[in-house]
């Protein structure tokens, strides 16, 4: 049972939203606003990600399957959200609850300054009791800097409002061992500890439906980033969103991952999941040995190859020789720079390009590393 006001963070998908036709559930999202609205009522903060905006504006221009091409893809989500806000506005407004629209790209999260601010500003409607309705920018994303799907993105706003809980709203009322659709023998998940989650193996399967993005696996994806920056992440059937309060009073329902100790560390939760990695830097033992174990910066003389083109400032992964990532961090040098000092001592960095800068390729302040890694 919770006593004390949490930060919530609920994402509901497309295949909840909407009917198999495209036509949107009214009365599903008349009682997604009805227990948001409660949970405010109780003193909550909620965020709600709401997928559905080209779903929505495939039905309203009449149009027989979600589009392909970018540019039409586009442009039905810019009439598909102005129609999705404005049934959210009408039903919260009865309620008398204000709500904010906030439409997000990955470069929002990629550069430190528009990261604080998206940060500041969730803070401001949190504390002014509106409910902030995230949907990834469809209209001006592009495909590098594309969250991909909701359950990305609401995985990293979890992260970026240093959430309590992120809710996954499905059309299955849980996670099973295969895909319950079509496998009789499929078994329950119930719960999901840190142990557990890095040895489990699922049929993940494909997008729920034609109108959708996601299928389990990208849940499983925002799972993972969730429950490591210290967010219980809970998936649970869309259609009765009334469970949300009944598994923050302690119910057994829905599929429930333990979360990882909370860190406090903003900066660092920004390197680990805010970043697109722009390439790799393999590591020998001694540098693997330094970076993990005694919280040293990385060097260039623990450096064996680099893949990628970035430059200084990018993030880019640390690897071991097998490749296996231990950790991400933001680098001094570019990556041809590093190419021509892999392997040297830092006092040579000068004489070999020319000009003295950092002695370090990733400073220990810029530098996170995974929770288990494999050396």
């Amino acid at each position: 049972m919770i006593n004390q006001p949490q930060t919530i963070v609920i994402k509901i998908g497309t295949s909840s939203l909407t009917q198999p036709t495209g036509q949107i559930a009214i009365a599903t999202i008349a009682s997604l606003v009805e227990t948001l609205s409660y949970l405010r009522s109780l003193g909550h903060r909620v965020v709600l990600v709401s997928s559905g905006a080209v779903g929505v504006g495939c039905a309203r221009l009449n149009l027989a399957e979600r589009p392909r091409k970018m540019a039409l893809k586009q442009a039905v989500a810019a009439v598909g959200q102005g129609r999705l806000m404005r049934i959210y506005d009408d039903l919260f407004s009865s309620l008398q609850q204000a709500i904010a629209q906030v439409l997000l790209t990955r470069r929002e999260l990629v550069e430190r300054n528009t990261y604080v601010n998206a940060f500041n500003t969730f803070g401001e409607l949190l504390d002014l009791g509106v409910i902030p309705i995230v949907n990834e920018n469809d209209t001006i994303a592009v495909d590098e800097l594309r969250f991909g799907d909701n359950d990305t993105l609401s995985a990293l706003v979890a992260s970026l409002v240093e959430a309590d809980w992120l809710f996954l709203l499905t059309d299955v009322d849980r996670m099973y061992s295969a895909d319950p659709k079509t496998d009789p023998n499929a078994q329950p998940i119930k719960l999901v500890s840190n142990q557990e989650f890095a040895r489990l193996q699922i049929d993940a399967g494909s997008s729920g439906s034609q109108w959708g993005t996601g299928g389990m696996a990208t849940k499983l994806a925002a799972a993972r980033i969730a429950t490591s920056t210290g967010v219980k992440t809970v998936i649970t059937q869309g259609k009765q969103p009334q469970n949300i309060v009944e598994i923050l009073q302690g119910k057994d329902i829905g599929t429930q991952f333990e979360p990882h100790p909370k860190s406090d560390n903003a900066r660092k939760r920004w390197i680990s999941y805010g970043l697109i990695p722009m390439g790799k830097l393999y590591l020998d033992s001694g540098a693997v040995k330094a970076i993990t174990h005694k919280g040293t910066s990385l060097l260039p003389a623990g450096i064996i190859a680099v893949t990628g083109e970035f430059s200084a400032s990018d993030a880019v992964q640390l690897c071991n020789r097998e490749g296996i990532e231990l950790g991400r961090g933001l680098v001094n040098y570019s990556s041809s720079e590093i190419e021509q000092i892999k392997g040297r001592h830092s006092s040579e960095i000068a004489s070999i390009l020319g000009y003295d800068s950092a002695d370090t390729v990733v400073h220990r302040n810029n530098l996170v590393m995974k929770e288990t890694p494999s050396t």
